[in-house]
Parts: structure tokens; C-alpha cells; sequence
């Protein structure tokens, strides 16, 4: 199994704080996927950014289409998230 270094919520700093922060909000915890991402915050705010505009933005599906979409892609690749 591979091992990542990541940076814990209560050891973050400036804008990966904020990055934490923000995914509090959002989800009401820093997941594991977000924490991958924490040692370049700038790349953890590009993804965010990008999954926010693809499960949030205006198109032709509904949110709960999209959700679905996630799960069986998920799922498909045995992928928990």
C-alpha cells in the first residue's frame, strides 16, 4: 500500500487552513481525498474548484444525475470515495 505524506487539520496553515476550513463547511469534515492534496494547497483549491463546477454548475444533468454518476464511476473502479 502506498503512503502519503499529508498535513493534519490541526497542523495547517494559512491558505491550507483555509483550504480545511473551507472543506469543514462543505462537508462537515477534511476527508482523506482533501488531506492527499495538502501539501500543494494551490492544487487542492484547483480540484475543489473544478469538482464544485462540475457537481454544482449550471448543465444538462440534475445534481442528484450527477451524484449518481460519481457513486457507479466509484464503484466501477473500487473506489470508496
Amino acid at each position: 500500500m502506498a503512503w502519503i505524506r499529508t498535513i493534519d487539520p490541526s497542523e495547517a496553515r494559512g491558505a491550507l487552513a483555509d483550504s480545511y476550513a473551507a472543506a469543514v463547511a462543505r462537508a462537515g469534515r477534511v476527508y482523506q481525498i482533501v488531506r492527499l492534496m495538502s501539501l500543494s494547497p494551490r492544487v487542492l483549491d484547483a480540484s475543489m474548484g473544478l469538482y464544485l463546477a462540475i457537481m454544482h454548475g449550471p448543465g444538462a444533468l440534475s445534481r442528484r444525475e450527477r451524484e449518481l454518476l460519481a457513486v457507479v464511476t466509484s464503484r466501477a473502479n473500487a473506489c470508496h470515495y
